[in-house]
């Protein structure tokens, strides 16, 4: 009976592809703006190029930076972002965008971002959506117009963007975001430049834990009052007000506006075919009505009705979504302290976490043995981020080993002298000291020789 409801869904159920073009359009132009800002801020050449050493995902350790080719692939993938954005030979530019800015993206998870991965899973959805299909070049050039798409097109991009916001909430249901009001009591105090309210209400306990409550209820709450259509105005108001305010509050690029504008697909297809025909108007390159308007019926077109193998293949997408999230409960420990199995899991601005992390090089037969200065290898950034991540700190020690093993050291081990604050604590010690890193792999299993938080974190 279920299968049967998933394949009528899939294959009777339509609605208008206005909210889809809106979409297409509005993230097209935000990720050329936002490439373009990358640029502009000299970010290309300090992030990519300029590191001795860029810190690597598990499994993707292949993706090496281009060196000043990485400028290059900027413009390909602005190119492709603006021609996503214009409909323009649309599954081409859609997955070239997709594979160029996720390799972008991959080249140094020091880089790494809720938002930039919420990029590359939209963009992986987007190269099955029939985004071209209306107001767009390749409709226009082939003076073809589809009515009706599909309504799973529109409903998958709904369900990712509702995973995102429910999942940051239930990540925030922790003692230290709730009880503590934890990392925002050290943040927004910080924020005492801020125009009126800096040096008052950002100084004040009760803000903190409004801001904190507030943050979470916000997030669990606004999937539901978006796809209801009564309260959908005033999600949306809310949308913008909260993002607005996190824009102002914290440093954290595009996503709020990433944020705002993906709530227009929420809305109806009147609202959509208002800023279609203000578009037009303005680009005066659409006419009003296409050469042809053809139902989805009548087109010869495999894009628009799944095969059983990618109705297998969008679940299989979305179950992964709903569960790689979890993946933290099979791993002992705490895991804002551990983060094993804390990327790619929504969980958005929980932690502030502070380290300094120095490496021992021994030789193990005669025991002698000299400190490593970070700043001959890595950037200030990087320093920070591998100061108080596992992985990063086990990657860097396998690059120090082999690096002086090159220069001709024998015997080699190397050791960590680690310590890193978490949320307000004091600092503790993160690394076995008596561990020779050099001889840990990376892998999926969890790292033992992370000495475990001697505090306790309640929560999801």
């Amino acid at each position: 009976m279920l299968l049967k409801k998933i394949n009528f869904y899939f294959k009777n159920t339509h609605t208008d592809p206005s909210g889809l073009a809106v979409f297409r359009i509005l993230f097209g132009l935000l990720m050329l703006f936002s490439l373009i800002r990358f640029w502009y801020k000299g970010w290309i050449e300090s992030l990519y190029i300029n590191p001795t050493l860029n810190f690597k995902y598990y499994g993707f350790e292949w993706v090496e930076s281009l060196g000043s080719y990485t400028y290059l692939l900027f413009i390909i993938c602005a190119i492709a972002s603006l021609f996503v954005a214009l409909g323009f030979k649309y599954k081409f530019s859609i997955i070239i965008f997709f594979l160029s800015f996720t390799y972008i993206e991959l080249i140094d998870k020091t880089t790494y971002l809720n938002h930039y991965y919420f990029v590359s899973v939209l963009s992986l959805l987007m190269c099955f959506l029939p985004a071209n299909k209306f107001f767009s070049l390749d409709n226009y050039l082939d003076g073809t117009s589809c009515q009706k798409i599909p309504k799973w097109t529109v409903d998958s991009i709904k369900l990712l963007i509702c995973i995102v916001y429910f999942y940051a909430g239930l990540a925030k249901i922790n003692s230290d975001w709730l009880l503590k009001a934890m990392p925002l009591a050290i943040w927004l105090p910080s924020k005492y430049d801020i125009p009126l309210i800096g040096q008052t209400f950002m100084q004040l306990k009760w803000v903190h834990y409004l801001m904190s409550w507030g943050g979470m209820i916000y997030d669990l709450a606004i999937p539901f009052l978006l796809l209801n259509k009564k309260t959908r105005p005033f999600a949306f108001i809310m949308v913008i007000i909260f993002h607005l305010l996190t824009k102002i509050l914290f440093p954290i690029g595009m996503f709020p506006y990433i944020m705002i504008f993906s709530a227009l697909i929420f809305f109806d297809s009147g609202l959509q075919k208002k800023i279609l025909k203000k578009i037009s108007s303005f680009l005066r390159l659409f006419k009003k009505n296409p050469r042809k308007h053809i139902n989805i019926k009548s087109v010869s077109f495999i894009r628009l009705h799944l095969s059983p193998i990618s109705k297998i293949a969008l679940i299989c997408f979305f179950l992964f979504q709903l569960l790689f999230p979890f993946r933290y409960v099979f791993y002992p420990g705490e895991l804002f302290w551990n983060e094993e199995g804390y990327r790619f899991s929504w969980r958005v601005m929980l932690v502030e976490k502070k380290g300094a992390t120095d490496f021992k090089i021994t030789d193990s037969i005669s025991k002698k043995y000299f400190y490593v200065n970070n700043r001959d290898f890595l950037t200030a950034f990087q320093e920070k981020q591998m100061s108080f991540q596992p992985d990063f700190i086990l990657e860097y020690a396998h690059f120090l080993g082999n690096h002086f093993k090159g220069q001709g050291h024998q015997n080699i081990q190397v050791f960590a002298d680690s310590y890193v604050g978490l949320n307000g604590r004091l600092s503790q010690r993160f690394i076995d000291p008596k561990v020779n890193l050099f001889t840990k792999k990376e892998s999926f299993k969890h790292k033992k020789w992370v000495i475990p938080l001697n505090d306790e974190i309640k929560g999801f």
